[in-house]
């Protein structure tokens, strides 16, 4: 271990405490700054680590899994940067330093909280920022940004609002948000690749903020050359989340908004993913009840007064079936198509439902 420098957060996974050492290699080869609070945690984190040293040309980048047989045009694009730290004042979640969410794991799939006065009050404020957020990150699109500089634009942004970026270290996730292109279905991790003229991004954006998670999403166009097909894709998966979210209210059945979701879909062309599942939130960033997008599910529940959850569809081009890259997140089409989502955090009011989620009145579109 050498040179003290900034202090930052420790990189071991698992470690959060102050950090202001540095790998001796990563300086001499000048590589981005990775660093550790002790002797310790550099040498629990060298079996990992070390990789980051076959980049002789600190500005070269890499396909971290070269042997995979990926489904379509698309490559992961590393070095990733550093995990990015939060200052010690904002509240984070238990994951944060954990990598893991006791309290998800404590709680039943099958209990769905009823909200409160105060809860809906937090809810409210944490998801009107996170929609300042991703409006914020969507007006920074353009072709040659690389979806890194995305997730530092997002970070900061949560940063400025005292949130946490709930997605950072979320059993293990290495960055604030969630960048999904073209065949990637969901949870894909910004890293170097610049944009390009024609691609579609789904950007994912989750705060934590005052005990509360906010969570929404959005699939953009980027530059000026993106085709017919990609739009009506991205036009039909939004009314998809659209016609689910009009049939919120008291006495509807959770299983239910799959089978108007999977119907609006089909009628154009297109398919809907199974693999992944909107979800109930509030103090808990996941937990019940579960919201299936397709037909014929068994998805338990009945919606009540105060119950707060997502809705967001994830369409396919092509096929309904993902895999999932080695780097145990990035969740693309099987057969390379194209895929799309929409997301907005609700609540069920005595009347219909509260979109908490909605877009501002200058909210970018989407194309």
């Amino acid at each position: 271990m050498a040179d003290t420098v900034a202090m930052k957060l420790c990189e071991s996974n698992g470690c959060d405490k102050p950090a202001a050492l540095q790998c001796p290699n990563c300086i001499k080869l000048k590589l981005d700054p990775v660093y550790f609070c002790s002797q310790a945690c550099f040498s629990k984190s060298w079996g990992e680590h070390k990789s980051r040293h076959n980049v002789v040309d600190p500005a070269a980048t890499y396909d971290p899994f070269p042997s995979f047989k990926y489904t379509g045009e698309l490559r992961p694009v590393y070095p990733l940067s550093p995990r990015r730290p939060v200052p010690e004042h904002i509240p984070r979640p238990d994951y944060a330093s954990l990598g893991r969410s006791i309290s998800e794991e404590r709680t039943s799939p099958l209990h769905i909280k009823v909200l409160g006065k105060k809860d809906i009050e937090g809810m409210r404020k944490v998801c009107r920022l996170a929609r300042e957020v991703l409006d914020e990150a969507a007006r920074a699109l353009k072709p040659g940004i690389t979806t890194d500089e995305i997730d530092q634009i997002v970070h900061d942004a949560c940063i400025v609002r005292d949130s946490y970026p709930s997605p950072l270290n979320y059993y293990n996730f290495p960055k604030s948000v969630c960048t999904s292109i073209n065949e990637v279905v969901c949870h894909g991790i910004p890293d170097r690749r610049p944009l390009k003229d024609g691609d579609i991004i789904n950007i994912d954006v989750t705060l934590y903020h005052g005990g509360y998670h906010g969570d929404l999403n959005a699939t953009y166009t980027v530059g000026e050359n993106v085709d017919e097909k990609a739009k009506e894709l991205i036009k039909t998966t939004r009314e998809c989340m659209e016609k689910a979210i009009a049939m919120v209210k008291p006495g509807t059945r959770y299983r239910d908004l799959g089978t108007v979701i999977e119907k609006h879909a089909k009628s154009c062309g297109f398919s809907v993913v199974k693999t992944y599942c909107g979800h109930g939130i509030h103090n808990l960033f996941h937990c019940g009840p579960t919201i299936a997008h397709y037909a014929k599910n068994k998805t338990p529940g009945i919606m009540k007064e105060g119950h707060c959850f997502t809705i967001e569809p994830m369409i396919n081009e092509g096929e309904y079936q993902d895999i999932t890259w080695p780097d145990q997140w990035t969740a693309v089409t099987k057969d390379g198509k194209r895929s799309a989502q929409f997301e907005h955090t609700m609540l069920v009011t005595k009347s219909g439902v509260e979109i908490l989620t909605a877009p501002l009145a200058d909210s970018p579109p989407t194309f």
